[in-house]
């Protein structure tokens, strides 16, 4: 058993102090507030559930960076997506693995301690299945046995390049399957994730615009009451083609036509009428946010003020990994609502830390869309984030999680997976060895 004390921590009611936290199997056995430290115990100053990021692609963390120039024209999600595939036909299983790797050592240095892999790179690139179907979705295992991360792993059905359903692109031949061939990489998946300690195989259709609703009611079983991820309503010229295909938003055609549970994870629902804000949010299923990916790709502001008052649940995730921070989702997610309403503190309750809020509602959401528990409570996964306050020293216990989140000073210090150290003072216990190795691979991939 190991004991943790901590002069504050966030409990699911809040800030406590003077924390006890006993941690063993990897797990939480038993929170004690009002306590005093022995003598064995490992001291902190500020503990917190570690965030679980809902939403990662983990091949694009290849080209963070590299779609920054503008076009000879207005440049919209549409155009990034032809640079993303151009890049997506060049890597090997090799080259994802080494950038998995790196992607998820840089994850748990900001503070996260689980991803939701919403996977789609299958096949090779000549558009072929590999021998073995299952052979990227190892890659990506492998890549979180090596970093420590806690998967979901959320392999995707790919079927089609738009409503219609219009046939694949040839950009998109490393992507698809019919609903059979999917039915083998879902449980080839769940093979390859048996050796890792808490993992979870659940299912992602990847679009409506890539799965007819017929499909995702076909497929749907193989989730076994394991998650559901979707990407819908993102971008503006998606409800635009689903309503002339269907007569329907996306969001409005999913919740008439599919069981939309607290299984499921909506990804962005960006782009949502009042009724569908309503509807999400009675359905009990996450709303998946990625605000700096979505900030990056131009997408539009959530309605996250009217969806937290009708209780909605949120969680965020990194998306395309141009950046991986922690304090920077749900900084701008924060912020993208003070612009659009002109007002301050607006996902906060009254009274309440934005900063708690944000980690609380994000801690809770993420863990729910990707089938784990979350929380520094007994029975939860020994998840945990600790924080150092070298930077602003005099700040009170109380103020440090904003100061996190909105100023500057308060960094990741220490972040433990399952019970495990995997950050020691900000630096992963394996990042150089695995950061060569991603060096390596980004300088054949660029011809450097």
């Amino acid at each position: 058993m190991t004991r943790l004390f901590a002069a504050a921590a966030l409990l699911p009611a809040g800030l406590a102090y003077d924390v006890s936290i006993d941690i063993e199997h990897g797990q939480i056995a038993s929170v004690e507030q009002g306590s005093s430290p022995a003598t064995a115990d490992e001291r902190h100053a500020l503990l917190a559930p570690a965030v679980p990021n809902l939403h990662s692609h983990a091949f694009q963390r290849a080209m963070a960076g590299l779609a920054e120039t503008r076009g000879p024209g207005a440049d919209s999600f549409w155009s990034w997506r032809t640079q993303m595939y151009r890049f997506a036909l060049s890597m090997t299983p090799d080259d994802v693995e080494a950038v998995a790797a790196q992607l998820y050592v840089e994850m748990l240095e900001a503070g996260f301690s689980r991803v939701g892999e919403f996977h789609y790179l299958h096949h090779d690139i000549d558009g072929r299945p590999y021998a073995n179907i299952a052979e990227m979705a190892e890659r990506i295992a492998a890549a979180s046995a090596e970093a420590g991360i806690g998967l979901t792993l959320l392999p995707v059905f790919y079927a089609h390049a738009g409503f219609g359903p219009k046939p694949p692109i040839e950009g998109q031949r490393r992507f698809v399957n019919d609903t059979s061939r999917f039915a083998e990489l879902v449980a080839a998946s769940r093979r390859a994730v048996r050796g890792l300690e808490r993992a979870v195989v659940g299912i992602a259709p990847h679009s409506l615009r890539a799965a007819t609703i017929e499909e995702i009611r076909e497929i749907l079983p193989l989730a076994e009451e394991q998650p559901v991820h979707i990407h819908v309503a993102e971008q503006l010229l998606e409800v635009e083609d689903c309503i002339e295909a269907t007569g329907a938003r996306p969001v409005e055609l999913l919740l008439a036509n599919t069981p939309v549970d607290q299984h499921w994870c909506l990804i962005h629902a960006t782009h949502l009428t009042a009724d569908e804000v309503a509807g999400i949010a009675a359905s009990g299923a996450v709303a998946g946010l990625c605000p700096i990916t979505e900030a990056n790709l131009g997408d539009g502001i959530f309605c996250g003020e009217a969806f937290v008052a009708q209780g909605g649940r949120l969680g965020v995730g990194s998306d395309s990994n141009v950046q991986i921070s922690l304090a920077g989702e749900l900084r701008q997610l924060e912020y993208s609502q003070r612009l659009a309403q002109r007002s301050r503190n607006v996902i906060a309750s009254s009274g309440q830390s934005t900063a708690v809020e944000l980690l609380n509602r994000a801690g809770q959401g993420g863990a729910q869309a990707l089938g784990v528990g979350s929380g520094i409570a007994a029975g939860n996964p020994a998840d945990l984030v600790s924080f150092a306050p070298a930077g602003a020293p005099y700040l009170p216990l109380a103020d440090q999680l904003d100061a996190f989140v909105f100023a500057s000073g308060i960094s990741v210090d220490d972040v433990w997976v399952g019970g495990k150290k995997q950050v020691i003072g900000g630096k992963h216990v394996k990042s150089d060895a695995i950061r060569r190795r991603f060096e390596s691979t980004m300088r054949r991939l660029l011809g450097a």
